[in-house]
């Protein structure tokens, strides 16, 4: 065996999004699409991990793990509850979670949108709105004066790919169909807008939502930047490692030109993109193929196959020209050993695009916590820390011990 040292200064972390972990996000817009009749959601989100009030804690508990970052999201609903007003007391309380983490030699990077969106926004459009990018501006530039002496790195959005991503899985219909779903609706009404208008953040695939996603991004980076703020950022994606059957080329090109490269192409004058990465697709000349009989499946449904975070991040650099931070790598699974496996051959992707000099930054897995998996709710585990939510109670897994000690050593043993 012999030990791959990781470049000086490598960000070795987890991550968390504020819907998923904190609780109790009310005036958000998924809580409300949580709550209504025929809700896609299998449970509410509820207290989730609690995260909100236990911030120190765990932040204490993931720097005792051997981390050196960690990744977490404002809630812009919170910030904002309302147009223009902005809350003095929830941006002190992100403050103080980005205070917890310099006092434990964390560096965190902030994401400014992971999903949820204020109610308030859905009345207005959403993300198919023309002034959408201009308010999602105002909120970056507001929080970054606020809280940007702290930020290590940040990122806009998260996966802003998302919905396009998502409907060409299968797991969304197209828009026409989902207008007319019972909780869409309901949803439309309780927002107080038109069903062809309503146009959450996760299922908008419309040009026009392409568009001002995008434009929010390019907004928010010269909003951001605009404060004076000399920390990095960015945007992440949810990259495919898409993988041809015999015949299936065209289609498979087809297919990452419009799930990652139409959104690695517009990147330009950033400072790194967010690589995410879970899984290949394989295909053949016209659809996606569920994984081989007898592949091993992780509580999502989709193949286990690490080895994906290698060929997305050669394709994010080759396609933006930029830096790289692994922002969220990871698998559901009950079996925690298989999640030790996972990391260890997603690592050793890491090592081989490394050794080929590429930029990579930092590498943070998804997720700190067992936490609120979206419409799934919280059956699937990707944690490294168990959560007990009757009482709370956090349980370090073995997988949190052992890439924990690889952050602490910085270095990966290889064969």
């Amino acid at each position: 065996m012999t030990n791959f040292e990781f470049p000086k200064n490598f960000l070795w972390g987890t991550a968390t999004a504020a819907h998923q972990v904190e609780g109790n996000n009310v005036n958000s817009d998924v809580w409300l699409i949580e709550h209504i009749p025929g809700t896609p959601y299998k449970e509410p989100s509820g207290d989730a991990c609690d995260h909100y009030h236990r911030y120190r804690s765990d932040i204490a508990l993931l720097a005792e793990l051997g981390f050196n970052s960690y990744r977490f999201s404002i809630e812009w609903a919170r910030i904002e509850p309302e147009e223009g007003e902005f809350s003095f007391a929830v941006l002190e309380h992100y403050r103080d979670m980005l205070r917890a983490c310099h006092e434990h030699g964390l560096t965190p990077i902030v994401t400014f949108h992971h999903f949820t969106s204020p109610r308030w926004l859905m009345a207005r459009g959403g993300w198919e709105n023309a002034d959408t990018p201009d308010r999602f501006a105002r909120y970056c530039e507001r929080a970054t004066k606020h809280l940007g002496d702290l930020i290590g790195a940040a990122c806009t959005i998260n996966e802003a790919n998302i919905a396009a991503l998502i409907m060409r899985f299968g797991f969304m219909p197209p828009p026409e169909q989902l207008q007319q779903a019972t909780w869409w609706l309901a949803a439309s009404k309780a927002f107080g807008t038109a069903p062809e208008e309503l146009s959450p953040f996760q299922y908008v695939v419309s040009p026009k939502a392409f568009e001002t996603i995008m434009s929010a991004h390019r907004r928010a980076v010269e909003a951001i930047r605009g404060t004076g703020a000399k920390f990095p950022v960015g945007i992440t994606l949810a990259l495919q490692d898409i993988q041809p059957v015999v015949g299936g080329e065209a289609f498979a090109e087809r297919m990452s030109k419009e799930i990652n490269d139409v959104y690695l192409e517009r990147l330009e004058g950033d400072d790194f993109v967010g690589v995410q990465s879970y899984s290949r697709a394989r295909c053949d000349d016209r659809k996606f193929l569920p994984p081989d009989e007898g592949a091993e499946r992780t509580q999502m449904g989709y193949e286990f196959y690490p080895e994906a975070l290698e060929a997305c991040i050669r394709h994010a650099i080759a396609v933006s020209g930029l830096p790289v931070y692994v922002t969220e790598n990871g698998i559901g699974t009950a079996d925690d050993t298989r999640r030790i496996e996972y990391i260890r051959r997603a690592l050793n992707g890491v090592v081989n695009c490394l050794k080929n000099g590429l930029d990579i930054r930092g590498y943070t897995y998804w997720s700190a916590f067992d936490n609120f998996e979206w419409a799934l709710g919280y059956r699937p585990t990707f944690g490294l820390i168990a959560v007990d939510r009757t009482t709370q109670q956090r349980t370090v897994k073995p997988s949190a011990r052992y890439l924990g000690s690889i952050a602490r050593a910085n270095a990966i043993e290889q064969a």
